[in-house]
């Protein structure tokens, strides 16, 4: 390894570092600054809360045997409507890539669905569904599956064409150009997919759970809102937060490795 390579390698840990530590300085003052202000009055502790307060919710939820069975829920139901919008959303995409027509016609009524509030379906969910988890999941599945299949195909169609064409003069059937160009050249897409996927699943859940569900971290805001406990609320909504944080983490992870 040369000199200059070392340099920049080293150049690229330090900066690394640098953001790392700014980044739980900023978070450590944020929490900090929320709790004195709170403590001295500044701020309404009832409507702001605390962290204070928000961690005693944490313990007494805890203590309760609540707050596990509440975040399995939640887990679950993201991870169920997730996985299938994934799973669907590269199959559909796949499809209406190759049936350009097909695509052609349905546009439209892709471009509706997708425009339409989805909680305004949600008593209907609840009508053919029941309230369950089922409903739950259709429910985050009609939020997060169109655009999910949106994002990969557009990666599809951005695919250099020359690199198309080459493949075709080299002899190479449509299944070899799909696997082997098509899909490993929209892997930020894809990635891009995933990101949104995990997002609009966590949404989409919630919204599900505000409707028609007596457990889970949506139950736990809606009730907390409902008897004006708003240490109850900002629990909810820390723990939605990190949840968010360790799935954008993993899908980084899975980034990180495809490109190796």
């Amino acid at each position: 390894m040369s000199h200059e390579h070392a340099l920049f390698l080293r150049k690229l840990k330090v900066r690394k570092i640098i953001i790392t530590v700014s980044q739980i300085s900023l978070l450590i003052i944020f929490i900090g600054l929320w709790e004195l202000l709170a403590h001295f009055n500044i701020i309404n502790s009832f409507i702001f809360s605390s962290p204070s307060k928000i961690l005693n919710t944490l313990i007494n939820l805890y203590l309760d045997n609540n707050l596990f069975k509440h975040i399995y829920t939640t887990l679950i139901e993201v991870i169920i409507s997730f996985s299938l919008s994934t799973i669907l959303g590269f199959i559909i995409a796949l499809f209406l890539y190759i049936a350009p027509t097909i695509k052609a016609v349905l546009d439209p009524f892709i471009t509706m669905i997708n425009s339409l509030p989805k909680v305004a379906l949600g008593p209907l969910i609840i009508i053919w569904m029941g309230a369950n988890m089922k409903s739950i999941i259709f429910m985050a599945l009609l939020i997060n599956l169109i655009v999910t299949f949106i994002t990969i195909l557009n990666g599809f169609q951005n695919t250099d064409q020359d690199k198309i064409k080459l493949f075709k003069v080299l002899g190479a059937s449509k299944l070899a150009i799909i696997t082997r160009l098509i899909i490993p050249s929209s892997r930020l897409e894809i990635i891009s997919s995933l990101k949104l996927n995990i997002s609009m699943s966590l949404i989409g859940v919630i919204m599900g759970e505000f409707l028609s569900c007596k457990q889970g971290i949506g139950y736990l805001i809606l009730y907390g809102t409902q008897v004006f406990n708003l240490s109850l609320v900002m629990c909810g909504i820390f723990i939605l937060l990190l949840l968010s944080f360790i799935f954008f983490y993993i899908i980084n992870l899975l980034d990180k490795k495809l490109v190796r």
